[in-house]
């Protein structure tokens, strides 16, 4: 009887805190299923400049890829099963393909968002258009939820939250099929003891039941000092409790996140944090699924990323849209537009 060997499967994410999470907790659901399933996942820096990035950190990568897949292969107990790509990764196709074995897209945002990419192509594939001319226009676009040769793509999302882009999406013949595999959450986060956690959860635990709103716009989400200012101003004037994560812009023409304030009197109105205090908190970094899940917070202005969107849904807490970039614009759209389940900004 030949002897059955481990199936390695290869992951690829992207780097960044959004991308890279939701794919370590996906590979830590499939192991836990199978005991003779393991991963390796490819952890890649980002030196390079951000106007460079989509163009070249991919592709910078693919040797180093090839080469370390290779040296793995070698070990006769494994069997390469596969690569799962992060969607910004999908040049790595042609790395799996020369190993002969199957890719599959982690789509990190939504159903709906995955539709619109398919859409925008197949505009640009089959009826010749320019895409970029709809920038800044005021055209409206049918779009269905809201062409890659691979096996199936994945998607952090879950059927009672998009069934109608799920469906459209299965609906259409030229796309491969779709495996709605979420919510996928860091929920063990609610564990952290560091510090700056226990005073944050002390500061919730003096709190009334679903009386603070959370502000919360993301590892990459920041403001200037003007909208700082103006931001302190509102909470401050509205009367309610507030936990406001506050964070610094990152140096220009950086990927690093955004860092936190030493000091945020230094930008803040002045005497701002001696007139709300006692039922306000300005934090840096925010462990967001222990506060989601906190009974004393009843409301959340968030950029709505979607792994944001998905905690926000899973702990049952109301959403303030506030989208900042990328494709937290259209996720927000979905939510207020097709779902009506947050109010827009």
């Amino acid at each position: 009887m030949a002897e059955i060997k481990n199936a390695e499967l290869v992951f690829i994410p992207i780097p960044g805190m959004g991308y890279f999470v939701p794919t370590i907790e996906m590979a830590k659901l499939l192991t836990d299923r199978d005991e003779r399933l393991s991963i390796t996942k490819f952890l890649n820096h980002h030196p390079i400049a951000p106007n460079k990035f989509v163009f070249h950190f991919v592709e910078s990568h693919k040797d180093l890829v090839r080469d370390a897949v290779a040296k793995m292969v070698r070990d006769e107990s494994i069997r390469l099963a596969g690569f799962v790509i992060d969607m910004f990764c999908t040049t790595m196709i042609d790395i799996a393909n020369e190993f002969g074995v199957s890719s599959y897209v982690f789509n990190t945002t939504s159903a709906a968002r995955l539709g619109l990419n398919f859409h925008m192509q197949s505009l640009s594939d089959e009826q010749n258009l320019d895409v970029s001319e709809y920038k800044n226009s005021d055209a409206e676009l049918l779009v269905p939820t809201y062409i890659n040769p691979v096996p199936g793509f994945l998607i952090n999302t879950f059927l009672d939250l998009e069934a109608y882009a799920l469906k459209s999406l299965s609906d259409d013949d030229k796309i491969p099929p779709v495996y709605p595999i979420g919510p996928i959450l860091h929920v063990k986060a609610k564990n952290d003891d560091n510090k700056d956690s226990e005073e944050i959860m002390e500061f919730l635990d003096e709190q009334p039941v679903s009386s603070v709103v959370f502000l919360c716009f993301g590892s990459m989400g920041y403001f200037d000092g003007d909208q700082i200012k103006e931001i302190a101003i509102a909470l401050e004037q509205c009367g309610h409790r507030f936990l406001w994560s506050l964070r610094k812009p990152h140096p220009k023409d950086s990927l690093e996140d955004p860092s936190e304030y030493e000091n945020p009197e230094e930008v803040s109105p002045k005497g701002f944090l001696q007139r709300t205090a006692g039922f306000e908190k300005v934090i840096g970094w925010a462990p967001q699924v222990a506060i989601l899940s906190h009974p004393s917070v009843g409301g959340f202005v968030s950029h709505c990323g979607w792994n944001s969107t998905l905690e926000s849904v899973w702990c049952g807490v109301p959403i303030a849209a506030w989208s900042m970039y990328a494709e937290q614009h259209t996720n927000a759209f979905e939510l207020v537009k097709d779902l009506g389940n947050c109010c827009g900004d």
